[in-house]
């Protein structure tokens, strides 16, 4: 008799997060925290959970699913990103994607959705390709979130991270020391503002669409609730410079998103803001310090290849997650493919 897989939705915050405590894996894009902040942002949101029917309800679980429905301009999908989580060595993985397919499925018809993109949490290989590809997936033209991801080891103590540092990036730091570039942690969603203009000038002068004010806010206010958040400023003689938006969630430290001011253009404020805030997550007795997405570093043309070599200047090892695999739900996925296809060209991405 073969395994029966059942499914449930989760909606309590500390529940949720207990079942992720199964998947060491999980970052803060299946937290309960993410959800809320979906809420907030008027999407629908699905916490789902795959368990064996044989098992005790509660005890264990084989896969988890934090679902976001986006509703863009070219077409409504689901998302998940960073999941779903699941033992993949599980020999009926198979089985487990399937039957959360068959599930989402049913949410496409209700919602009119035309396709699943996901990103799971797992180190991409070609046999987990082969294996999207033979359930029906395709790779996905965009990225959904961060695929090629630089991590730092946190059990090192300072001295050691500073050594493994590219000496300019070493250099860097210690002049912001030294001429006198402070560092304040602020928790004060009234700062949300600052950073969102200064993102909005910073785009203006790097040419890429910013995220909006409600966006930075209703996030920063849905990690602050539990502690997971801060802005980290960097300032010379009370000019800001620049600021880092650090998402701190279970073991990982995560730099979600940053600014910089014309004044930090001839100063180390964003040196001093990184180093900042991989102090805090060592304080706090995080593992990993998350310097988030990175460009390949043989595409010297990406349009994040500058941030990217600012990033490696750190150290760190390099971490490749499967990139976004897309399942069609209807015929308009393949003109969306399309469009984003042209439109990834186009950004140099």
């Amino acid at each position: 008799m073969s395994k029966k897989i059942l499914i449930e939705l989760v909606d309590d915050f500390e529940l949720w997060e207990r079942y992720l405590d199964q998947f060491p894996e999980a970052n803060f894009l299946q937290s309960s925290s993410w959800k809320t902040f979906q809420g907030k942002m008027g999407k629908k949101v699905w916490a789902v959970r795959l368990y064996d029917s044989k098992q005790p309800k509660n005890k264990t679980s084989l896969a988890l699913a934090l679902v976001v429905a986006e509703n863009a301009k070219r077409a409504k999908y689901l998302t998940i990103a960073g999941g779903p989580l699941l033992n993949w060595q599980n020999k009926d993985r198979q089985l487990i994607i399937q039957s959360l397919l068959d599930y989402l499925k049913k949410i496409a018809e209700d919602e009119k959705i035309s396709f699943l993109r996901l990103r799971p949490q797992v180190l991409s290989t070609p046999e987990l390709h082969n294996f999207f590809k033979q359930l029906g997936f395709q790779q996905s033209p965009m990225h959904l979130t961060a695929d090629l991801t630089l991590q730092l080891d946190l059990s090192q103590s300072e001295e050691a991270l500073l050594a493994q540092m590219r000496k300019n990036t070493r250099y860097e730091i210690r002049r912001a020391q030294k001429i006198g570039i402070s560092t304040r942690f602020s928790k004060n969603p009234a700062d949300i503002q600052a950073f969102y203009e200064a993102q909005l000038d910073l785009a203006k002068r790097q040419n890429f669409v910013p995220f909006s004010y409600q966006f930075l806010y209703q996030q920063f206010l849905a990690f602050l609730e539990h502690d997971q958040v801060a802005l980290i400023h960097s300032y010379y003689q009370d000019q800001l410079l620049a600021s880092a938006f650090v998402i701190f969630y279970r073991q990982e430290a995560v730099y979600h998103y940053g600014i910089s001011t014309l004044a930090n253009l001839k100063l180390p404020g964003s040196y001093a803001c990184q180093w900042a805030a991989i102090r805090e997550a060592k304080a706090r007795g995080l593992s990993t310090y998350n310097f988030w997405g990175i460009s390949p570093a043989n595409k010297s043309q990406h349009r994040f290849a500058g941030v990217s070599l600012f990033k490696r200047g750190f150290g760190g090892k390099e971490v490749a997650y499967l990139p976004a695999q897309d399942f069609p739900f209807s015929s308009n996925y393949f003109l969306v493919k399309t469009f984003e296809l042209l439109r990834k060209k186009v950004r140099k991405l």
